[in-house]
């Protein structure tokens, strides 16, 4: 079953891509795979690791790069009913893979808040991040509507695919600069292995600096998660 919901989704992601792709200027596809570590410390506190890596699949064609590696730390505490604040630390390698790209420390503050309509859950997340660079500091701030859902019944059980579609504004602050829009759209399908592991497969489409000179970029997602 899950083979099926795969194919699907890259058949669409390789149309999608190659329809919209060639036809516009500053286009960039990525992909990018990912595997983390959810681990509940109490009922009520729970740490997310990860780690990922994004490499170049398109710039001026098709071509395998990588650009560059991501370590990532979440703390999640609910606070009320399917409520939750979290504060996470990234480091970004890019120099070692993409110089002269400049490594990076993100810290990010998180809000987020769900509602269950039948087997549909509605999820709303905010965030606040400071991106961390030798050259500058950015401030951005965005927020992302998420719609997920099994694919089959009323509620996920193992041996059971889902799926998930969001959209995601994107403000961006520096200082002497622009502010900068961004807007994603991502959609995957996902399936329950077992109680602890969950695999996923989706797309990313970003539209970047949209009141400028807008960059199209395509993303091809992979995740492997583990819940402890």
């Amino acid at each position: 079953m899950i083979t099926y919901y795969i194919k699907r989704l890259a058949l669409i992601f390789s149309l999608l891509f190659s329809i919209i792709g060639f036809s516009q200027e500053n286009v960039t596809g990525y992909f990018q795979p990912d595997i983390s570590l959810n681990y509940k410390v109490h009922t009520n506190y729970s740490h997310n690791f990860k780690i990922a890596q994004r490499a170049f699949i398109y710039e001026d064609d098709f071509s395998y790069r990588i650009r560059q590696l991501d370590l990532s730390h979440f703390s999640i505490v609910k606070i009320g009913f399917h409520q939750s604040l979290g504060i996470g630390v990234q480091y970004r390698f890019r120099n070692t893979f993409d110089a002269p790209g400049e490594d990076e420390l993100r810290i990010t503050e998180q809000y987020k808040f769900s509602h269950t309509y039948g087997n549909l859950t509605v999820g709303n997340r905010f965030r606040a991040e400071q991106r961390i660079s030798p050259s500058k500091t950015i401030h951005r701030f965005r927020y992302r509507l998420s719609l997920n859902a099994p694919l089959k019944g009323e509620k996920l059980d193992i041996g059971e695919p889902y799926f998930s579609i969001a959209a995601e504004p994107l403000l961006s602050i520096a200082k002497k600069d622009k502010p900068v829009y961004d807007q994603r759209i991502t959609s995957y399908f996902g399936y329950l292995l077992n109680r602890e592991t969950r695999l996923e497969i989706g797309a990313e489409y970003r539209a970047e600096e949209y009141t400028q000179t807008t960059h199209h970029i395509y993303f091809l997602l992979t995740s492997l998660i583990f819940s402890l």
